[in-house]
């Protein structure tokens, strides 16, 4: 057994290699149930299967990382209590018990199987340079969560990580619960050591962080490390449920399921970022403490939109990369999309305009014609099937907490619906969204501040607009979908007005907007109350246009609290079927 990693080269070549690869699978885990597959996203079991990353299988190069996500699925599955360390519920803590246990579960594996060890080190590499170079886009929250993982995984940090000397602060301060989550010897131990590091991380905001919070400003605050590190640590694990082996998942999320939410900054998070605010701007934030009951929705408004940028990247993607992306989109709903077609056709068809003295021959009518010499009218007409007339937009949220798995299956599911739309002839069009500082407007916010403007009414101050058109509605080139990427923060309201304004201006009996988003509305120098009352009246306005909204939150259920038809993903690798079903519910039923 110790040579059977040697016997797997070429696997990927092979003429099956989901055959090839579910058969080691079953070797190493002893089960004759499980079998392979590939899929977007990162490894991951789903019941007796056994879900590869697509990406590793289509390049030979990635063989030996394949093969060490297939031995980190079934190291999982053999030595782990539990599959439940990585779920949306669990959130920070329950990925860094996950990275502790594929530590331990690994090694367990490499005494059995010794070349597991080999192809172990490969996984890691491609891990360390898939995060290398999406770093520049990662949230800090993210940046914080890495370095734990790679800390535990003893490797060097990256290029990148060396020059962020708050990261290498935090680590040091966490040592000892660091040093206690290498030698966990079960699930239990590993779910305790990742509980006691979000604990040990989250205590340094009570050290002093927050303090640095409290006197940052904008002009002073926005681009300092130590700044963003607060939050970060204020941040983290915050939200995060795990339910241990045998026992009951304990919820520290249930204040943001309450609708009232928006008119409150209870947690640390948002009083971080409300603190973006300068003191001039004290008072105006101050009048939020109101209930929504007690005051009008307020209007998150910028101190200008002449910086903000729209990008139209329609067409302009990578071709190869968006045939294998709609290849994959395919696998994914191709039974989905023949579902609602098949929908659609049936009534496409009891929709026609009879008794016509031009048209197609209506064959109800043939007796009647054969019977009667003066009969005139036996032809008949189809009618504009209202399914069809209907146009259909996607707004994604490109926020940098979308990295990763996130932001791979939003691609994913964008291309599996525009594929399927424009198939079915459907009008429409696939948006993104975030914000990003711009030098220019920061310029112009101090030369104001200086001036002793009033900024009071203002709540966007030193970031513009990054929207972009992935694809329009008068394009049948969906390349552009592969160009779909990560920015930094999510002003939602804001790209929503813009995603609306253009979907009204189509003539069409139905208008659907779709929004993917993964939380609250977030910009680093705005008011998180004034970002979530200005959500709520957007939203409402979008509705007053006619305009059906429909809002999917991805391992967040904070689209409850804002869009009135919403749908929540519990499990990332649903997002693409479960935005398709409810489009194809949307469509098939019929317009009030």
């Amino acid at each position: 057994m110790s040579s059977l990693h040697d016997a797997t080269e070429g696997l990927t070549a092979s003429a099956d290699p989901e055959g090839a690869l579910g058969r080691l699978a079953r070797v190493l885990t002893g089960d004759a149930r499980v079998s392979v597959t590939f899929g977007a996203g990162e490894p991951r079991v789903e019941g007796e299967r056994f879900v590869l990353p697509a990406r590793l299988a289509s390049d030979g190069a990635n063989e030996a990382a394949l093969l060490g996500a297939l031995d980190l699925l079934a190291a999982r599955r053999r030595y782990s209590e539990t599959p439940r360390l990585d779920t949306p519920q669990a959130g920070v803590t329950g990925r860094i018990a996950q990275a502790i246990e594929d530590r331990r579960v690994l090694a367990q594996l490499a005494r059995t199987f010794p070349g597991a060890r080999r192809y172990a080190q490969s996984l890691r590499a491609q891990r360390s340079e898939d995060i290398a170079r999406r770093w520049p886009k990662l949230a800090w929250r993210e940046r914080l969560a890495w370095a734990i993982e790679r800390t535990l995984w003893d490797e060097a940090p990256g290029v990148l990580e060396r020059d962020a000397a708050a990261l290498a602060a935090a680590l040091r301060a966490i040592d000892v619960p660091l040093g206690a989550a290498r030698a966990s010897l079960s699930t239990r131990a590993s779910l305790r050591a990742a509980t006691e590091i979000v604990a040990a991380v989250r205590s340094l905001a009570s050290r002093g962080a927050n303090n640095m919070m409290q006197t940052a400003g904008p002009v002073e605050g926005l681009d300092d490390e130590a700044t963003r590190l607060a939050q970060a640590l204020d941040e983290f694990g915050a939200q995060d449920e795990v339910e241990p082996p045998g026992g009951t998942a304990q919820s520290e999320d249930a204040r943001e399921r309450d609708g009232g939410a928006s008119a409150r900054t209870s947690t640390q998070s948002d009083s971080a970022a409300g603190t973006a605010l300068s003191e001039a701007d004290a008072p105006h934030a101050a009048a939020d403490n109101r209930s929504p009951a007690q005051m009008r929705p307020r209007l998150s408004i910028p101190l200008t939109t002449a910086f903000d940028v729209v990008t139209d990247l329609t067409g302009r993607g990578d071709a190869t990369a968006w045939r294998k992306l709609r290849a994959l989109a395919r696998a994914e709903t191709g039974a989905l999309k023949a579902h609602l077609e098949r929908v659609l056709k049936a009534d496409e068809l009891t929709h026609w305009k009879r008794e016509q003295e031009r048209g197609e021959i209506d064959r109800a009518a043939l007796a009647r014609l054969a019977a009667s010499r003066g009969y005139r009218t036996p032809f008949r007409v189809a009618r504009h099937a209202s399914g069809r007339d209907t146009v259909v937009t996607l707004l994604l949220d490109l926020s940098g907490s979308m990295a990763g798995r996130k932001i791979d299956l939003a691609r994913l599911c964008a291309a599996a619906l525009a594929d399927a739309l424009t198939q079915l002839a459907f009008d429409s069009e696939v948006l993104g969204y975030s914000s990003i500082e711009a030098p220019e407007m920061r310029t112009l916010y101090e030369r104001k501040r200086a001036a002793s403007a009033d900024l009071r009414a203002y709540n966007r101050f030193v970031e513009r607009l990054d929207l972009r058109v992935f694809k329009r509605f008068d394009s049948r080139d969906l390349s552009g979908l592969a160009a779909i990427e990560c920015g930094n923060e999510n002003p939602d309201g804001e790209a929503l007005a813009w995603a609306a304004g253009r979907l009204a201006q189509r003539k069409a009996r139905r208008r659907l907007l779709f929004v993917l988003s993964d939380g609250y509305p977030s910009t680093s120098d705005g008011d998180p109350a004034v970002l979530r009352t200005d959500l709520r009246a957007r939203v409402q306005a979008v509705a007053e246009q006619g305009i059906e909204l429909v809002g999917i939150g991805i391992l967040d259920d904070a689209v409850e609290a804002f869009y009135p038809n919403a749908v929540v993903v519990r499990k990332l690798y649903e997002l693409p079927a479960t935005a398709f079903a409810t489009l194809s519910r949307l469509l098939a039923a019929r317009p009030h």
